[in-house]
């Protein structure tokens, strides 16, 4: 399956203030179904909502629902880069609304806020993996097997036209590893496997293919 990610821009940073403590929360259109957008691509909301679906029972009514500061360079969630926390995710229309908490006790929740304070302009980014059914009329439909990693990465500038992430990114193909339980690079996987079987395989091989496998989680 292909990462696939979509940027948009219209959310907005607001002020929350509790006991006298403020807190930072992003809140906007997170998804979008039924419309062709920018990335030529098109979500039919049944593939959307079962996506939200599954999101929603495996990690976002557990707590466990968190996104990243920038552009990750896969599926599987960085912890060491994680800067927000979603918090809700609701259907209206076609669109999907979410609000997500900025974790300003993290150093990249920290770099989001700052970056907010200083007026800095910032979006959001879901990130999934699925396949690409090209049509005649020039885009893509999301497949049925879409699965959704995140609702939301912080992004900065999402309205720029061409997103550079669609050509280093999402032309990769990724397998999940339901033992480790976690996504692996489809190119790594078979790389890995193909000197398995070879009796020339280095100890020296090994641990460089180790340490680009360690690259990609």
């Amino acid at each position: 399956m292909k990462l696939i990610t979509e940027e948009i821009d219209q959310v907005e940073v607001i002020v929350e203030e509790i006991n006298g403590k403020k807190s930072l929360y992003i809140e906007g259109i997170f998804l979008q179904g039924d419309m062709c957008n920018r990335n030529k691509r098109l979500y039919e909301m049944d593939t959307l909502r079962e996506g939200v679906r599954t999101y929603t029972e495996r990690y976002l009514s557990k707590g466990r629902a968190v996104g990243e500061l920038g552009h990750p360079q896969g599926p599987t969630i960085n912890l060491d880069r994680v800067s927000h926390n979603i918090i809700s995710l609701k259907e209206s229309g076609t669109n999907f609304i979410g609000k997500a908490k900025i974790l300003t006790s993290l150093p990249m929740g920290k770099i989001a806020a700052g970056l907010y304070n200083e007026g800095v302009k910032l979006g959001v980014s879901s990130r999934g993996v699925g396949s690409l059914v090209p049509t005649s009329k020039g885009y893509s439909v999301v497949g049925k097997d879409f699965m959704l990693s995140t609702a939301a990465d912080i992004v900065h500038d999402p309205s720029a036209p061409e997103a550079f992430v669609n050509g280093i990114f999402e032309g990769v193909s990724w397998l999940y590893d339901s033992k480790k339980q976690i996504w692996i690079s489809e190119n790594v996987k078979n790389k890995i496997e193909s000197d398995s079987f070879s009796k020339q395989l280095t100890e020296e091989r090994k641990l460089q293919h180790f340490e680009n496998y360690l690259k990609l989680l």
